[in-house]
């Protein structure tokens, strides 16, 4: 069904088993959990699949080498096992990333970890060689019969430098060892939702469909595409509004204070000698004032970040100035001969963590767990609301089970599939090896005419999703985009008819890297709108009201700056 049919079933049936609110990657990865058991679920979010927190994580897949010190060994466990599962079940959106902690001292941080797991400690504190070291080991222990990426290796001195040229040349050495690169996130959201429906007619989503009250046993909503309200009644309520989960819970006559956001920003910047000092390999490191920060590899462009600030109205996360200053500053620290520049910034982007609520003075000890928290019916609400509180990218899918099981108990039903070695969208059927994978294009290319070069980019993009969208472009005249030659108008099209596409910045932000990458200029911004609007119906109006919004958006919220966006 398309989304106006959707709205339409439920006007005439409002009754639906479980209603998600909050299309984060928690929210998505239960919907599709739920949809695998055959229950009728609805899930809504006021803005765009992933497009929020989800879409502001530093873009790893990984086990939490610093959760060690806080005791937290089953998150720590969980999260490695899960990054595994990622790293099989999309391996079209995750890879392997080869990681270089630096150290400077053998000995700091011994008592780092007792401290703080009896509360002793509320500031962070370098942590040395022998430190890092036994946590590594720790690292591969718990994987050790999930074995998905090579073991860790200490390097001294001068193969530290060797590695990376420009490393401060007091460090003793350093540790390596590998976690996971999520390069297009967002995708493998949005492909979660499309495999959700795709397998029940049970299963539906609306982004851009918000809470506007919830009592008794109903909850209003709002299609914040065209502000007409309309009603479900569910047995049970999820709510998976992450850094928002206590503004949908007043908003349904629940008031709770299950959520201590804090923000974390990052800058991608365009800088040769930077990438090729990071060398493939992501730099995570102590900054001086002891809060972490990472310089990692994002195809030709480099991510650093990130901050880790209080933030109580996660409506304005957006990059700071002050934020920038600290990442063009910190790089002094562990590159002191590189100089980042604000006129090499492509891109920004900020989020807020969902972390539990608390008092903590250092807000990077605040646990990353996840729980499920129940808030049961009474006289006002007649349906339990379930809060997901915590959690982070890489543990999605347990979270996800943990919650579908819940809620099947709730619902008298049984589990009937589980998702740990379920692939997902692009990563199905996926041609792991090198010699596999030419056999693939050359199949496809023979199959849709499209040629091996143009097939090979789509596989980057969409993994084996790239068939269908080479007969989409196989299937009509096609042309290269003006001002970003390395997409095509039949391209476009594809995504924005098949992946519910609403707006423009749906496109540049959440179904490709364009915007992040830095490619998106005014030219291609035009050709974008065109094509989207051609694919969906747009008049001439809606695309330049399109293209008026995104060039708003990527500026304020992203800061491109307005010369590259200029149309004309």
């Amino acid at each position: 069904m398309n989304r106006q049919q959707i709205i339409e079933h439920y006007r005439q049936q409002p009754e639906v088993s479980v209603l998600i609110i909050g299309a984060g990657i928690n929210g998505i990865g239960t919907f599709r959990d739920l949809a695998l058991q055959g229950v009728d679920v609805l899930l809504v979010d006021k803005a765009d699949f992933c497009s929020a927190s989800s879409a502001a994580s530093s873009r790893q897949a990984h086990g939490g080498l610093r959760y060690l010190e806080h005791g937290d060994f089953r998150l720590v466990s969980e999260s490695l096992h899960e990054r595994n599962r990622l790293l099989r079940n999309a391996p079209h959106a995750v890879e392997l990333l080869q990681t270089t902690i630096p150290v400077f001292h053998w000995f700091s941080g011994l008592l780092n970890a007792p401290l703080k797991f009896l509360g002793l400690l509320q500031r962070p504190s370098e942590r040395g060689y022998l430190v890092v070291k036994l946590g590594m080991m720790f690292y591969d222990w718990f994987t050790r019969n999930d074995r998905a990426t090579p073991t860790h290796q200490m390097l001294n001195r001068q193969q530290a430098l060797e590695r990376h040229s420009k490393l401060n040349p007091a460090i003793i050495g350093a540790a390596s060892y590998y976690d996971c690169l999520m390069p297009q996130a967002e995708r493998i959201a949005v492909e979660l939702v499309l495999d959700a429906e795709a397998t029940s007619e049970k299963a539906h989503a609306l982004n851009y469909c918000a809470v506007v009250s919830g009592g008794g046993d109903s909850v209003t909503l709002r299609d914040e595409t065209t502000g007409e309200t309309f009603s479900v009644k569910p047995k049970l309520v999820i709510n998976a509004g992450g850094a928002w989960i206590d503004f949908v819970n007043r908003s349904m006559q629940r008031p709770t204070r299950y959520i201590g956001g804090t923000k974390g920003s990052h800058i991608v910047v365009d800088h040769p000698e930077l990438a090729r000092v990071v060398n493939g390999s992501s730099i995570f490191f102590e900054n001086i004032d002891g809060r972490l920060a990472i310089f990692m590899p994002f195809r030709d462009k480099v991510i650093i970040g990130a901050t880790d600030l209080r933030c109580d109205d996660p409506d304005e996360a957006v990059c700071s100035d002050e934020e920038i200053d600290y990442f063009l500053q910190f790089s002094k620290h562990i590159l002191p001969e590189m100089q980042v520049e604000r006129s090499q910034i492509v891109f920004h982007f900020s989020g807020v963590r969902p972390l539990p609520s608390s008092d903590v003075a250092f807000v990077g000890l605040v646990t990353r767990d996840h729980s499920v928290v129940e808030v049961a019916p009474d006289a006002a609400v007649h349906f339990p609301i379930y809060s997901l509180v915590g959690g982070k990218w890489t543990t999605y899918r347990a979270l996800s089970a943990q919650t579908t099981d819940k809620a099947l108990t709730f619902l008298g039903r049984s589990r009937q599939q589980s998702t740990e070695n379920l692939p997902i969208g692009g990563g199905k059927d996926y041609p792991r090896k090198a010699d596999a994978r030419e056999g693939w294009l050359k199949l496809m290319s023979g199959r849709s005419g499209v040629p091996m070069a143009r097939l090979a980019d789509l596989f980057e993009r969409y993994g084996t999703r790239a068939e269908a969208v080479a007969r989409f472009i196989a299937a009509g005249a096609d042309a290269p985009l003006n001002g970003l030659p390395s997409y095509s108008r039949r391209e476009i099209m594809f995504l924005a008819a098949n992946e519910r596409v609403e707006h423009v910045d749906d496109l540049l932000l959440r179904r490709s890297w364009i915007a992040m990458l830095g490619l998106v200029n005014g030219a291609a911004l035009v050709a974008i709108a065109e094509a989207a609007g051609e694919a969906l119906g747009w008049s001439a109006e809606q695309v330049q009201a399109e293209i008026a919004r995104t060039r708003d958006l990527l500026m304020t919220r992203n800061g491109v700056p307005a010369e590259r966006l200029r149309v004309g």
